[in-house]
């Protein structure tokens, strides 16, 4: 059986690279490590790793594929804190950016928008430091609001 350490990166197809790189960069705070010209794309890092994700150019006229009920649901970013949590909710709305919504999971508190092609991103915070062993206990399912407004 094959056991990986972890899940490294993630790679997403674009219409628009250049709208893509501003989102990720300005909105996000990724860094740009590399960009390439065959296959066209942009790779990013969040510093700690060669990259963290890259999205490439889709050929020409591609259909965008979401909302699809198979492929990519989502990409989710690690924040320290609700309060980080709050404030990048806060930052969000005021850049005009898409809020899908605002979920109390039980073990994280997450928010849900979209990337200029949108992909669905959350940014979410840990609640307590045993998430793993209630997720397995099955009580840290919830699918509750999250006020962020207050």
């Amino acid at each position: 059986m094959i056991h990986p350490r972890k899940v490294a990166h993630i790679v997403l197809n674009g219409q628009d690279l250049e709208k893509m790189e501003c989102f990720y960069t300005e909105v996000l705070g990724f860094e740009v490590v590399t960009r390439t010209k065959r296959p066209r794309g942009v790779f990013f890092s969040l510093g700690t790793q060669h990259h963290d994700l890259a999205v490439l150019q889709a050929p020409a006229n591609s259909e965008p594929q979401r909302p699809t009920p198979t492929g990519l649901h989502h990409l989710a970013l690690q924040l320290g804190s609700r309060e980080e949590l709050k404030t990048s909710y806060q930052e969000l709305k005021a850049r005009g950016v898409v809020i899908a919504g605002t979920v109390n999971h039980g073990i994280t508190h997450s928010v849900y928008f979209y990337d200029p092609e949108g992909n669905m991103v959350e940014l979410f915070c840990d609640i307590g430091d045993d998430g793993l062993e209630r997720i397995r206990r099955g009580d840290a399912a919830a699918l509750d609001p999250l006020d962020l407004e207050a």
